[in-house]
């Protein structure tokens, strides 16, 4: 990243063409996102996926934002705006509630088996617990400096969020909201994944590496390196056939094996990746790059993967979360304003997101 991990997400090569970020750990002030990288060739490739853009969700407010969840079993989508969640029916398009005091909030983790959820409050270093029935904040957990992404794990019941200033990953009860542990990862954690069978597994974007924790015992158990990959950011994981899915800063995915850490193949992807998605029904995995595509990639066998496309969205929209129950995709971005001139005090100035712009993205096959 330039100067946080939030510049990759929202201002990728706005006055230059494609700068790899190489992450710097502060929060980030998430009403004020830069422009996306521009549009690459890889739009240009032929989309044999099926899947392309089926409806626009207006969503209120100028704030940034950052990563989405969605609860299929709900339709809704909780969408994380800087100081806020906002929720939304997916079947309505509306706005069905929000929670409010989620300073510095990246991520929503949801635990349904508990009727809770977790957010990730990145400029507070807490995770707030609240009710999902009705938003209502239930308690607050303290986390390491700057938490950032944020799972679930089922197989331990336990809440992750990954520490981005701390280069820890804090575990939390999802039954009491207390705070287990925390552990040491060796460098700044990007986005994890659980394979429900005891094991956690993150990106460290740094040091181009995949971290496997053991989740019960909060301990490291190995450290691959994960060349060619450059810069991983997003990550998805398919628990039948034991595989990381990696989304790199160098235009790739990295397929990895979860039990060995090799990487077993590599397919190339669209610019500025920040989110991946597997979904077993389909057996496709996602790419959301903020050039505006969604790379669409085919497990053929679990060591062989086909780009199916790369799907036109919009300029920004970087992540995404996938209905595994209808295959759909959802992403969503903004439309930006020009630059204000830079100066010495903010050399990078960040273009503002104009009015009544910023919306879901639904793709359907």
């Amino acid at each position: 990243m330039i100067a946080s991990r939030f510049l990759r997400r929202c201002a990728l090569t706005v006055l230059a063409a494609a700068v790899l970020c190489a992450g710097a750990i502060a929060a980030r002030p998430q009403s004020t996102p830069q422009a996306p990288p521009p549009q690459a060739q890889s739009q240009a490739q032929p989309n044999n996926s099926g899947y392309h853009i089926v409806r626009k969700i207006p969503v209120p407010g100028a704030d940034g934002w950052d990563y989405l969840t969605l609860d299929s079993s709900t339709s809704r989508i909780y969408i994380s705006r800087g100081t806020h969640v906002q929720v939304l029916d997916v079947s309505t398009g509306q706005i069905v509630g929000d929670i409010p005091d989620t300073q510095g909030v990246h991520g929503i983790a949801l635990a349904p088996e508990f009727g809770r959820g977790f957010t990730s409050n990145g400029r507070a270093d807490s995770v707030t617990i609240f009710d999902l029935k009705t938003l209502a904040k239930i308690a607050d957990a303290k986390t390491d400096t700057g938490p950032d992404s944020i799972i679930y794990d089922p197989a331990t019941k336990r809440v992750f969020t990954m520490n981005g200033r701390a280069g820890t990953a804090t575990a939390i009860d999802a039954a009491t909201g207390t705070v287990v542990g925390s552990v040491a990862l060796g460098g700044r954690p990007e986005f994890p994944a659980a394979d429900a069978a005891g094991h956690v597994y993150v990106n460290l974007e740094d040091k181009s590496e995949l971290v496997q924790l053991d989740s019960q015992k909060l301990t490291v158990l190995n450290t691959w390196p994960l060349a060619p990959c450059v810069s991983p950011s997003g990550m998805a994981i398919d628990r039948a056939h034991r595989r990381v899915i990696i989304g790199c800063h160098n235009q790739m995915m990295a397929i990895v094996d979860a039990d060995s850490g090799k990487v077993v193949a590599t397919v190339p992807i669209g610019n500025g990746v920040d989110a991946n998605r597997f979904d077993p029904g389909t057996q496709l995995a996602f790419s959301s790059n903020g050039e505006g595509t969604l790379t669409v990639v085919h497990e053929d066998t679990p060591d062989s993967y086909t780009v199916l496309g790369n799907v036109p969205t919009q300029q920004g929209a970087r992540t995404m979360d996938v209905d595994l129950t209808t295959h759909h995709v959802f992403v969503i971005t903004a439309t930006f304003g020009p630059a204000p001139a830079p100066t010495p005090a903010a050399p990078r100035p960040r273009p503002p997101i104009l009015p009544d712009s910023v919306v879901v993205i639904e793709l359907a096959p």
